[in-house]
């Protein structure tokens, strides 16, 4: 019976790897705390000194809107209203902050130990065993 991936690396140490990796991986991001500090009145950019705060994206969406509704077939008013909405979804994303919750060293060093110890295992199940012994 060939073990996982084809080869003779043991079910046993695939199974266990995956656990590993899926239990300290689990404990990794939930100690990651997600934060934002998105609103309309603060700055996205600061091109040449000049900052764009995310409710000025907007002015061009409106003009956008505008155009595309008077004339479906004007390009500027698609250019402007897709713009805008790219600039803001980027806007968002850019405005993410990750953190790690408070946590001994302890908690730390059994979380490591068990995402990268379970990846070591996964991935040393995906050999062939019995290749190397010769």
């Amino acid at each position: 019976m060939r073990g996982a991936g084809g080869s003779n690396g043991g079910l046993g140490r695939f199974f266990l790897g995956m656990a590993m990796m899926c239990g300290g991986g689990y404990l990794f991001f939930n100690a990651i705390r997600v934060t934002h500090h998105y609103s309309f009145g603060r700055a996205l950019w600061s091109p040449g000194g000049f900052s764009i705060t995310s409710g000025m994206v907007l002015i061009p969406f409106i003009f956008g809107v505008g155009i595309v509704f008077y004339n479906s077939k004007n390009i500027i008013g698609w250019i402007l209203a897709g713009g805008s909405l790219i600039a803001l979804g980027f806007g968002v994303i850019a405005s993410i902050n990750f953190r790690m919750n408070r946590m001994s060293s302890f908690d730390l060093i059994v979380i490591l130990v068990l995402l990268v110890g379970g990846i070591g295992l996964f991935l040393s199940s995906l050999r062939d065993l019995d290749r190397e012994k010769v």
